[in-house]
């Protein structure tokens, strides 16, 4: 069975009066796959604009736009309609035996593939962040899947969830030291964490479907705004998602918009803008990603 969803993400930045705009680049589209089928999509402010389309160096869609006047108010309003293929409760998958046991083996070709999702960006100035990823095995080596499991079940038991209005990602360290953050700091962590067990890792930005706010009950954590999660790669099963702010792997919830080396590179919406510095007066995000229908899925047909 296949899902027909809707994603409506609006942002809106305030002004005390009248700023002039930068460029600005989005990356809001649903990366085009074998699990995702777009039906039409938009990108649309409150103030005359050019918009254009290009893809960056990893194939993520971004979509510039420059602002033609200037405003108290500039709103963003992206919309994607789509059909999206998932499979609910995918907790196994098949591994070559190379990669069954950590650390992974991976070929002479895929370490010149992935050398960049291999190699740790974060500093570890006092060894902490390597004392915690060496908790999570039992050796030399242990197995693969016994290993993710217990990292992700790391963040829902020992870390708490906090938004805040500061932009950016903290550093897997702040993270680690603090046992908190935002979805886009539990995944940096945990893919610098994967990276120091010799896990080729990458992060994603994206959208968080959540069946529950269809029918009006509360929400996972990370639904109503953009999410981010990681993608290991593990020969055999290739990318696989792991979304430890949820507790999620695979299944229809995750819908990847960008992937990255690190956060900085999967911003989803940035830009600048002239005048005083007292003049921002805020900004507000609201994303909605509902189900409007489903089909069979034509594998299945």
């Amino acid at each position: 069975m296949a899902i027909i969803g809707e994603i409506i993400h609006t942002t809106t930045y305030r002004y005390a009066k009248p700023v002039t705009f930068g460029t600005h680049r989005a990356m809001f589209l649903p990366r085009r796959g074998a699990s995702t089928r777009l039906l039409r999509w938009s990108a649309q402010t409150n103030l005359s604009c050019k918009v254009h389309w290009v893809t960056d160096s990893r194939s993520n869609t971004v979509t510039v736009i420059d602002i033609g006047e200037p405003g108290t108010e500039l709103t963003f309003t992206f919309r994607v309609r789509g059909i999206y293929f998932g499979i609910k409760g995918l907790e196994s998958f098949p591994l070559e035996a190379r990669a069954e046991e950590v650390p992974v083996q991976y070929t002479p070709d895929e370490w010149t593939d992935l050398a960049g999702y291999l190699r740790p960006h974060a500093d570890d100035p006092d060894g902490s962040h390597a004392a915690w990823t060496k908790s999570f095995v039992a050796g030399d080596q242990d197995q693969t899947a016994d290993v993710l499991r217990r990292l992700l079940g790391s963040f829902r038991n020992e870390f708490n969830y906090r938004s805040r209005d500061a932009e950016g990602t903290q550093s897997p360290a702040e993270t680690l030291r603090t046992k908190s953050g935002t979805c886009r700091d539990f995944a940096w962590l945990m893919i610098e964490t994967l990276r120091r067990l010799g896990f080729a890792a990458r992060f994603v930005s994206g959208y968080l479907y959540d069946s529950a706010l269809d029918g009006g009950a509360v929400g996972m954590t990370g639904s109503g705004a953009t999410h981010a999660w990681v993608q290991v790669f593990l020969p055999g099963a290739g990318w696989l998602d792991y979304d430890p702010t949820n507790s999620l792997s695979a299944g229809f919830d995750l819908i990847p918009v960008a992937i990255a080396r690190h956060p900085g590179q999967a911003i989803p919406l940035a830009g600048s803008w002239l005048g005083d510095a007292g003049d921002y007066q805020g900004m507000s995000i609201n994303v909605a990603v509902h189900k409007i229908g489903e089909m069979l899925d034509p594998s299945e047909g």
